[in-house]
């Protein structure tokens, strides 16, 4: 079940990371720090700049947890070596994003602007009025942030309006036509 698992992690030559007792993992990179604790249940290794994870048996949530284990621990290492972002763009007429220090301000069609405070952790640019970047070096933290400012005006399937993921398809629907002349 678990292929993932199995995978051999090789550590960049510019990151450092420990293992310390209760599978508590501290990556350091270029792009800062990461820490995270893992389940007791799975061992893992570092030898000769290689991760390694281990699961204790075979049962079907030992192998669910080594393979999301190891993909927590590769997301970790690209995160402080790469840093990871999510590019939104903003489509509709007079619907705009502005950001002001902390705060990121959604024009979209509501009577009122919605604002969002940019989590410290995370850097968010506005390099025009239609286009978001969200920045950081968790791809957890990262991705939640744009799903909710996804999240406030979703795009919808007839004039495509709305919040949408640059690499993101909108499947636009036919609208009522006039009525069918005889």
């Amino acid at each position: 079940m678990s292929r993932i698992g199995n995978k051999a992690i090789t550590i960049p030559s510019n990151c450092e990371i420990t293992v310390n007792d209760g599978n508590e993992v501290t990556v350091k990179g270029p792009k800062g720090t990461l820490t995270r604790t893992f389940s007791p249940l799975m061992t893992i290794e570092q030898n000769d700049g290689v991760l390694t994870v281990k699961r204790p048996n075979d049962e079907k949530h030992t192998k669910q947890l080594h393979g999301t284990t190891r993909a927590l621990l590769a997301s970790m290492i690209e995160g402080v070596e790469k840093g990871f972002s999510k590019t939104m763009k903003v489509v509709g007429i007079g619907y705009r994003a502005a950001l002001a220090g902390n705060k990121l301000t959604l024009n979209v069609g509501f009577s009122h602007p919605v604002d969002f405070t940019v989590p410290s952790n995370l850097t968010v640019t506005v390099p025009d009025a239609n286009t978001i970047v969200v920045a950081g070096i968790d791809k957890q933290e990262v991705g939640q942030f744009a799903a909710e400012v996804r999240a406030t005006k979703k795009p919808e399937p007839y004039g495509g309006k709305g919040i949408r993921y640059v690499d993101e398809h909108v499947r636009r629907k036919e609208g009522k036509t006039a009525a069918a002349k005889k």
